[in-house]
């Protein structure tokens, strides 16, 4: 993963109120901590921020521009407005080159497993610690022939050099199992549990008339 130089000012005033103005001032509230440091609260260009996220994922490590200063800076969370989908706030962590850092890395699926299967991703990311400047984007798994039965846990995806496996190595990645026939498919379908499912009710015979008819005309 490459790293990005990024342009930040610092924060002077706080709370909601002052994270909206600068929001509306077109940049992003962040936070930056770590190493025993006092937090730092800057703003970032949000356009340039969203652009860094959109190219290199959410783990993206910038180097901070900070009134002619030099920070390096894992982007650790981004927290975004659940409805407009636009960028509220980041925590950035401060970080040393040669330094081991813990983040989830995607897994992405490739090939085609064998025809009648069905292929099931329990695990979409891996945890590794790995070194800052060296985050990979993804880690590959190929299911290319797979039969049904295959399993792939964590220990058997391949890490990139220098990344070590934090995640439980039993941990269940990719399932390829047989896909289910329409017949079976079909017999699956249940009432849900506590519910009934009631036998459609026989049509009147001739002549004679349904209850709640009867009950009318008993009225």
């Amino acid at each position: 993963m490459s790293e990005v130089r990024l342009a930040a000012e610092p924060r002077t005033e706080f709370g909601k109120g002052a994270a909206r103005r600068t929001r509306r001032d077109g940049k992003i509230p962040a936070v930056l901590y770590g190493h025993g440091s006092d937090p730092t609260h800057l703003a970032l260009p949000a356009i340039e921020f969203a652009r860094v996220v959109r190219e290199h994922g959410q783990n993206a490590v910038l180097t901070l521009e900070i009134n002619s200063k030099s920070e390096l800076a894992l982007t650790k969370t981004v927290t975004t407005h659940p409805i407009k989908n636009y960028i509220e706030h980041v925590d950035l962590l401060l970080v040393r080159i040669g330094e081991k850092v813990t983040v989830e890395i995607p897994v992405v699926v490739t090939g085609d497993a064998q025809p009648g299967t069905l292929v099931t991703q329990d695990a979409m990311t891996l945890q590794v610690d790995v070194e800052a400047l060296h985050i990979p984007d993804q880690f590959e798994v190929s299911i290319d022939g797979a039969a049904a039965g295959t399993q792939i846990l964590a220990s058997q995806v391949a890490l990139t050099e220098g990344a070590e496996l934090v995640t439980d190595p039993d941990t269940l990645v990719i399932a390829v199992n047989l896909a289910p026939t329409a017949e079976e498919m079909e017999a699956g379908i249940e009432a849900p549990e506590g519910v009934e499912l009631e036998e459609p009710a026989a049509p009147a015979a001739a002549g004679e008339e349904e209850p709640a008819a009867q009950e009318a005309s008993e009225g």
